[in-house]
């Protein structure tokens, strides 16, 4: 399935029925008075937050909702009957934005919330209800009222245990591979993945799921390369993963770190749980390098790992799963 996190759609709820001009016409039944029926309302239009959906693809080729209309009342006073309510799904993460993307109107955090977004209109009322002792015989009835309508942008930020961030081509998605069940695209080239990528970890009964997230280079908090876009799905993570080449020389992979890093604070990203993970060790030919670099990084929490050969895998995954569980526990 492919990933999609924003949308635009118009939305629609249901016109209501308009009431019946209706009266009597029965044998031996000289006064017939008014019995026009109601009209019946129109349908809602609510959304629900459903986890096992997680994008937004299903809005991309059908942007036009219109929930049903209630139908015209009858004689003999029969009411029309309601409109059935549309329930829109979206995955939990999802927020309702106005047509401007200036104001929030809904944020879905938990699994099955449901949220009434637009109100159908109200029946209107037959001619037997304006009968009344100066009036026998009222011929007045009222159309159905416009259910509401509007344009809105729905935006997914993805809510995952632990996101993957990095450089292009550090090896993020070749570390999702080897972690979960995920089957992302992998090349030697930067920016092969283009879309978030989602996967379950699992150990000892406990589910944890991860992000990989798209490389991010300087100036991605002001939106250089969709950076705002990739930066969004990291503001719901619990854990960020830090993914390093450490193929490259000290002083630069200290400076890229200090650069993702600074990335994430100006987007207002900060005070997360933060692991460490320096890739590529197969390609460390000197002890004295891991060394300097462990030193360098003293402090925090680190793992040398090879995805390749699978090395210090194990450790990533138990440090993880005890950092996401006393976190869980805290809470």
């Amino acid at each position: 399935m492919k990933f999609l996190d924003e949308a635009k759609i118009f939305l629609k709820a249901g016109n209501g029925g308009s009431g019946c001009n209706s009266f009597r016409r029965e044998k031996y039944v000289e006064f017939g008075g008014p019995n026009g029926g109601d009209g019946g309302d129109g349908a809602n239009i609510y959304f629900k937050a459903v986890h096992n959906l997680n994008t937004l693809i299903d809005y991309r080729y059908k942007q036009h909702f219109q929930a049903e209309n209630g139908k015209n009342g009858k004689g003999d006073n029969k009411k029309g009957p309601n409109g059935c309510d549309l329930f829109l799904k979206v995955p939990v993460g999802t927020q309702i934005l106005d047509s401007n993307k200036e104001k929030v109107i809904k944020d879905f955090t938990i699994s099955n919330e449901k949220f009434l977004f637009l109100k159908g209109g109200n029946g209107g009322k037959g001619n037997s209800r304006f009968k009344s002792s100066t009036n026998r015989a009222p011929r007045r009835f009222e159309l159905g009222k416009n259910g509401e309508e509007r344009w809105v942008w729905l935006k997914l930020k993805l809510i995952a245990d632990a996101g993957m961030v990095g450089l292009p081509n550090v090896g993020k998605s070749s570390l999702l591979s080897r972690l979960s069940n995920a089957k992302p695209k992998i090349s030697n080239y930067a920016f092969t993945t283009l879309k978030p990528q989602l996967g379950l970890l699992r150990k000892d009964y406990n589910d944890l799921i991860i992000a990989d997230l798209p490389g991010l280079i300087r100036g991605a908090s002001d939106g250089i390369g969709l950076g705002h876009k990739f930066l969004s799905h990291v503001e719901r993570c619990k854990i960020i993963l830090h993914v390093c080449d450490v193929s490259s020389d000290e002083q630069t992979i200290l400076k890229n770190y200090k650069m993702i890093n600074q990335e994430l604070r100006k987007f207002g990203i900060e005070n997360k749980e933060e692991i460490l993970i320096f890739n590529k060790s197969d390609l460390l030919n000197d002890e004295k390098k891991k060394i300097s670099i462990s030193n360098l990084f003293k402090g925090k929490n680190f793992f040398f790992i090879s995805c390749i050969q699978g090395d210090g895998l194990d450790n990533v995954v138990d440090f993880l799963f005890k950092l996401f569980l006393n976190s869980t526990n805290e809470n």
